[in-house]
């Protein structure tokens, strides 16, 4: 299925494309920097990088922002909070968070791609409390329980 979204393009992002699948295969959409001025973000530096879209999801559905690999690869720059999470009722202002993990400061210009929104069907859960759980195999092993590689 694939759900149609309502997008508002905000003044200052009235001259950019909307997001769009870069290939045939792509699951992610380019979000674009939609700042007036270029944004430094010198080593260890993070910033809310304006994207100029608000949009509707449909119930049932999330945007999954994400960083772009050749970004982080090239520059060091990712995202926090990955991924970050668009809920189908959110209406404001989409922004992405990046962090400057390189050692040179990296410039943000106007209508750079910055990261990637996928788009996913989630699934709300219903909780239900117990007394004990049903064994398994793996039990209660944790992190680096199921072997080194």
């Amino acid at each position: 299925m694939r759900p149609t979204i309502e997008v508002v393009r905000l003044a200052h992002a009235a001259d950019l494309p909307l997001p769009a699948y870069e290939s045939v295969g792509a699951a992610g959409m380019d979000l674009r920097a939609a700042v007036t001025d270029p944004v430094t973000l010198a080593p260890g530096a993070r910033a809310a990088v304006p994207t100029g879209l608000a949009m509707a999801l449909p119930a049932g559905f999330e945007g999954q922002v994400r960083p772009r690999s050749g970004f982080a690869l090239r520059d060091g720059v990712t995202t926090l909070n990955t991924p970050g999470t668009i809920d189908s009722d959110y209406r404001g202002e989409v922004k992405v968070i990046l962090v400057n993990h390189g050692q040179a400061s990296v410039t943000i210009q106007r209508g750079d791609r910055i990261a990637q929104l996928v788009v996913a069907s989630v699934t709300q859960a219903i909780w239900a409390e117990v007394a004990s759980l049903d064994e398994t195999t793996r039990g209660a092993g944790g992190f680096g329980s199921t072997g080194a590689s």
